[in-house]
């Protein structure tokens, strides 16, 4: 099994109050300035049961190259500014970084 480079996973449950669109443009604002970020996704549940979502609604993934990447993003001034606006307007969140086991690389479609 090949390493694939290094996963930052967050999974997070917005207070009533947050204003996630603002929050979403920030963190695609952020990592479209840092070069270690090599590949952002999020979505929001809107498929799985309440009971199994334990109240969580937005997932985020980030991939860098290796550890030492994600060490350098998570010490960026702009990733430690950016960190205490989410941190402010999150109710819940797990956050787990891990060095990927790539088992099925994903299909690139040509153009």
């Amino acid at each position: 099994m090949a390493t694939s480079g290094f996963k930052h996973l967050v999974v997070v449950k917005f207070k009533e109050d947050a204003k996630v669109d603002e929050i979403l443009k920030g963190l695609e604002n952020l990592v479209s300035q840092i070069d270690s970020v090599k590949s952002f996704e999020w979505g929001e549940d809107n498929e799985s049961h309440e009971m199994l979502r334990q109240g969580f609604t937005h997932a985020f993934s980030m991939t860098f190259e290796n550890k030492d990447a994600y060490v350098s993003f998570t010490s960026h001034p702009l990733h430690v500014e950016f960190s205490a606006a989410f941190t402010a307007v999150i109710d819940k969140i797990v956050v787990m970084d891990f060095t990927v086991a790539a088992v099925k690389s994903p299909v690139v479609v040509a153009p």
